[in-house]
């Protein structure tokens, strides 16, 4: 069968992705871009807030209209929301042929051929069977891959329907990690992504915490391998020891994706955080004591149920001190079933995004001051493609993560290969791109 693959939502899910589409294509399948010449369109949802939700239903609904033109077309709804809403999804989208949750992620063959025969069906399973690993292609360019290290997560935050979705923290085991890691570094990939709704906690399930330490070490190890990132690192696990990992596994780039929410100490007590401001600062100054120049970033809710203007001005005034390199602010989404949910205090829609809205006014000046703190600089950067339209290579440093960051848009008359490393001359900046021309490779 020919098979049209839409992924969307985290990393996490594109390994999920890769994975079954390794398997499909192990059954003899194919994939193809174009939903037009797909016998099967596999919709890989995100769930976790409202706004994915949309935008996976409207995926959903837009490879349901391919029907028209192609009657015999079947439609497998999997990942979060397949996780999730379960039946719902039929009930209200009965074109659905087929809705499946992350446990049959890895029979996902046997299921296109059921729907194929002319099955509908559902197909879930306990989340202690989600796959941690397996065999997968590389959906992400040659030259960079993610490398999921775990499932689920017990920090149990109280607006977070993650928990109830994936279940609790499963870390994979070491060696399989480290085997995906040495197939991935074989296949040509140069930068590793480590993700999990929580690196930090990885191995904590076996009674070992701190084991993403020894896990960068035995990456750094991996020959071919030159860039090593970590996403998602909460701040109650950066320990000296984890920091000091960062500084001597000399791939691990300078950048940490560091999740906080807010800094009212009263919020984030309410969102069953661990944190407190005064410890948020602590962390944030140890990290740029040990690694001069490393690049934070983070995420935060505006809008928590109960924050007052005292408390939403408390966290602008922390954006305006702490200065995050990147920052991503977010109005407070109710999610089903999550105890925050039921909370008093229920702010109006219109509130909240305002709220979340001022925070990303504050960043954007913020951005614009370090990005023309750049201009006249030389930076090191991967070369990540072309863009056809303008003729510009686009390429990363160590502070810019694939699909989350801003690039480097390089001119050059001679050619510039993805994969291959550039030292680059920054001549101008604008909010999230750099602009500049190579000195030397």
């Amino acid at each position: 069968m020919k098979i049209a693959c839409i992924s969307l939502g985290c990393p996490k899910n594109q390994v999920d992705l890769d994975c079954m589409v390794h398997t499909l294509l192990a059954a003899g399948h194919e994939t193809v871009a174009d939903l037009s010449e797909a016998d099967v369109a596999l919709v890989n949802t995100c769930g976790f807030i409202e706004s994915a939700k949309a935008e996976a239903i409207e995926n959903i609904l837009e490879a349901c209209a391919c029907k028209e033109q192609n009657p015999n077309l079947k439609v497998v709804v999997t990942g979060c929301l397949a996780e999730r809403y379960r039946s719902q999804i039929r009930e209200e989208i009965p074109e659905v042929d087929a809705v499946v949750g992350c446990a049959s992620n890895g029979v996902i063959d046997s299921i296109v051929a059921r729907v194929t025969g002319g099955e509908q069906l559902e197909s879930y399973g306990p989340k202690k069977e989600f796959p941690l690993g397996g065999k997968r292609v590389i959906g992400t360019p040659a030259h960079y891959a993610y490398l999921k290290i775990a499932e689920g997560c017990n920090n149990r935050c109280h607006y977070c329907a993650i928990p109830l979705i994936r279940g609790p923290l499963r870390s994979r085991p070491l060696e399989d990690c480290l085997a995906e890691a040495r197939w991935l570094a074989s296949e040509g990939v140069k930068e590793l992504i480590v993700v999990a709704q929580d690196p930090t906690a990885y191995g904590e399930d076996w009674g070992q915490p701190g084991s993403i330490c020894e896990l960068l070490d035995r990456i750094n190890e991996i020959e071919g391998i030159e860039w090593i990132r970590i996403m998602y690192a909460y701040p109650e696990r950066i320990t000296d020891k984890f920091i000091a990992a960062m500084q001597r596994n000399k791939k691990v780039v300078p950048y940490l994706d560091l999740p906080i929410q807010h800094c009212n100490d009263e919020i984030l007590h309410n969102m069953n955080r661990r944190s407190t401001r005064a410890e948020l600062l602590e962390v944030i100054g140890r990290l740029r004591a040990a690694i001069p120049g490393i690049t934070l970033r983070t995420t935060l809710i505006a809008g928590f149920p109960g924050e007052t203007e005292a408390q939403f001005e408390e966290l602008c005034q922390f954006v305006k001190e702490v200065q995050f390199d990147r920052l991503g602010c977010f109005a407070y989404s109710a999610e089903e079933n999550t105890l925050a949910a039921r909370m008093e205090g229920q702010l109006d829609q219109e509130t909240k995004d305002r709220r979340a809205e001022l925070v990303m006014q504050i960043q954007t000046g913020i951005m614009s001051q370090k990005q023309a703190a750049k201009v006249g600089q030389t930076v090191r950067a991967l070369c990540d493609g072309i863009d056809e339209e303008s003729g510009l290579y686009l390429c990363r440093t160590a502070g810019d993560a694939p699909e989350v960051d801003g690039c480097v848009c390089v001119s050059s008359e001679t050619p510039l290969y993805p994969g291959e490393f550039y030292t680059i001359r920054v001549e101008e900046s604008d909010l999230y791109d750099l602009y500049g021309v190579v000195e030397e490779k």
